[in-house]
């Protein structure tokens, strides 16, 4: 990733423009008794629309980034559909309505110039934050498994985290293109206003509380500074800052798990017990379960580890080629929580149904969708649309990372949905709206 340090070409001369050709304009005399003259008039009245849509695209898309997007999306419904077959529930119904708003969403960014999201970035944080202040307000925000990270609307539960995130990703990618990024010393101001933009949306995420959609913040964000070319010291600074961090959350596990033995509490069913003797008030007990469950899983509960030792045996148990579409067993008698076996860990059911053969045909999607990603960051002539596309990228890179890891063992569970795979209305379309910017990258690349 270091070809983005060397920056963007800083707007060369722009290349003369062909003519414009314009379709003669047909005639028509108000008699028309031939096929051939009804089809004039059709022509005549699309040609304005089509042309406007060629003139604001320059005629130009990525067909990798849709293509990908719309086989994963229609995997997802055939999978939600099969987690729920046994259930009665309708879910992947209302997935493909969210699928259908998505697509409209994502073409409608796409036809927006990504260089009006330069321009507005400070309202579109803004408003994310407004979301995010919302949400905790008494009466506004809604609050589910004791978490207050949704907007209950009636017909829609909106989600302030997922343009938390967005407002996040614009406002830093806005800040260092139009910021000097050398060394430590010379940036520090620009890392001044990098920290208070990302900072925020992140510590409001937190105060949900919701650390998973919190943590998908800070690799994004390094990941935008390294493109930068920031100095290496600063890196070697951050990774040391994290190792501590690292270690004084481990520390507190061990406490945690020490506290709740010595005094023969219920890693389940005494949750909270501890939270008062902390040294991280805003790390919750079931959240150190988690941890728990991850490092060392004979240390706690059997339940606390459930949902982990069981998408294991889930996956596990597809074998090579799977059970068979609608053939899997954990999820249809129980095992696997039927509460989450249609979002987050829809990974374990399609691993269960189609085996290992399935499970690397969708990891190669999204391989496509990020490599794209990076190659459409890596086109963009200008600082911003090569950050932004990056940034988006990152986004998804961890998302994928954390939820597939989480199924398999590799990360403890955090609860980030799988793009475009998870049941989730405001999670798709923010997926299909980051998406939509990615191709607004490159459709508006040439005009700088």
């Amino acid at each position: 990733m270091r070809f983005f340090a060397a920056g963007c070409r800083a707007n060369p001369q722009r290349r003369p423009t062909r003519p414009h050709r314009s379709t003669p304009r047909l005639h028509n005399t108000g008699e028309l008794h031939t096929f051939r003259g009804v089809a004039a008039n059709v022509s005549d009245f699309r040609l304005p629309i089509f042309n406007w849509v060629q003139r604001k695209t320059h005629g130009r898309i990525d067909p990798i980034n849709p293509i990908c997007i719309l086989l994963l999306c229609a995997i997802g419904v055939f999978f939600i559909y099969s987690a729920q077959v046994y259930t009665g529930r309708t879910q992947w119904m209302q997935q493909i309505v969210w699928i259908g708003l998505g697509a409209v969403v994502y073409t409608a960014v796409s036809l927006i110039d990504y260089k009006i999201v330069l321009k507005y970035s400070h309202w579109l944080w803004t408003l994310a934050m407004l979301g995010l202040i919302a949400v905790l307000i008494p009466g506004i925000g809604a609050t589910r498994f004791g978490a207050t990270r949704w907007i209950d609307l009636g017909f829609f539960s909106f989600q302030p985290s997922e343009t938390g995130k967005l407002g996040a990703l614009v406002m830093a990618a806005s800040i260092l293109a139009r910021s000097k990024v050398g060394t430590v010393r010379d940036s520090l101001l620009t890392l001044a206003k990098l920290a208070l933009a990302t900072g925020l949306p992140m510590l409001f995420i937190m105060f949900q509380p919701d650390l998973g959609s919190a943590l998908v913040i800070p690799p994004m964000v390094f990941s935008l500074l390294y493109a930068s070319n920031l100095s290496k010291r600063f890196f070697a600074s951050v990774f040391l800052a994290f190792a501590v961090v690292v270690g004084v959350v481990a520390f507190d596990v061990y406490r945690y798990s020490k506290f709740m033995t010595d005094n023969n509490l219920s890693f389940m069913d005494d949750r909270g017990a501890y939270e008062k003797h902390s040294w991280i008030p805003y790390l919750k007990d079931y959240q150190r379960n988690r941890i728990l469950s991850f490092v060392a899983p004979y240390k706690v509960d059997r339940d606390v580890s459930w949902n982990l030792r069981q998408s294991l045996i889930t996956v596990g148990s597809g074998g090579l080629t799977g059970k068979g579409w609608a053939q899997g067993t954990q999820a249809r008698l129980g095992y696997l929580p039927r509460a989450v076996a249609h979002n987050d860990f829809i990974f374990s059911v399609l691993a269960e149904e189609t085996g290992f053969l399935g499970s690397v045909t969708v990891i190669g999607l999204f391989g496509v969708l990020l490599a794209n990603g990076i190659r459409i960051a890596a086109k963009a002539r200008d600082r911003f649309g090569t950050l932004l596309a990056l940034g988006v990228t990152i986004v998804f890179a961890v998302h994928v990372f954390i939820n597939i890891g989480m199924t398999i063992g590799l990360a403890p569970i955090t609860g980030l949905p799988l793009p475009f795979l998870s049941y989730g209305g405001s999670f798709l379309l923010s997926c299909c709206m980051l998406q939509g910017l990615v191709q607004s990258v490159y459709r508006f690349r040439r005009d700088f």
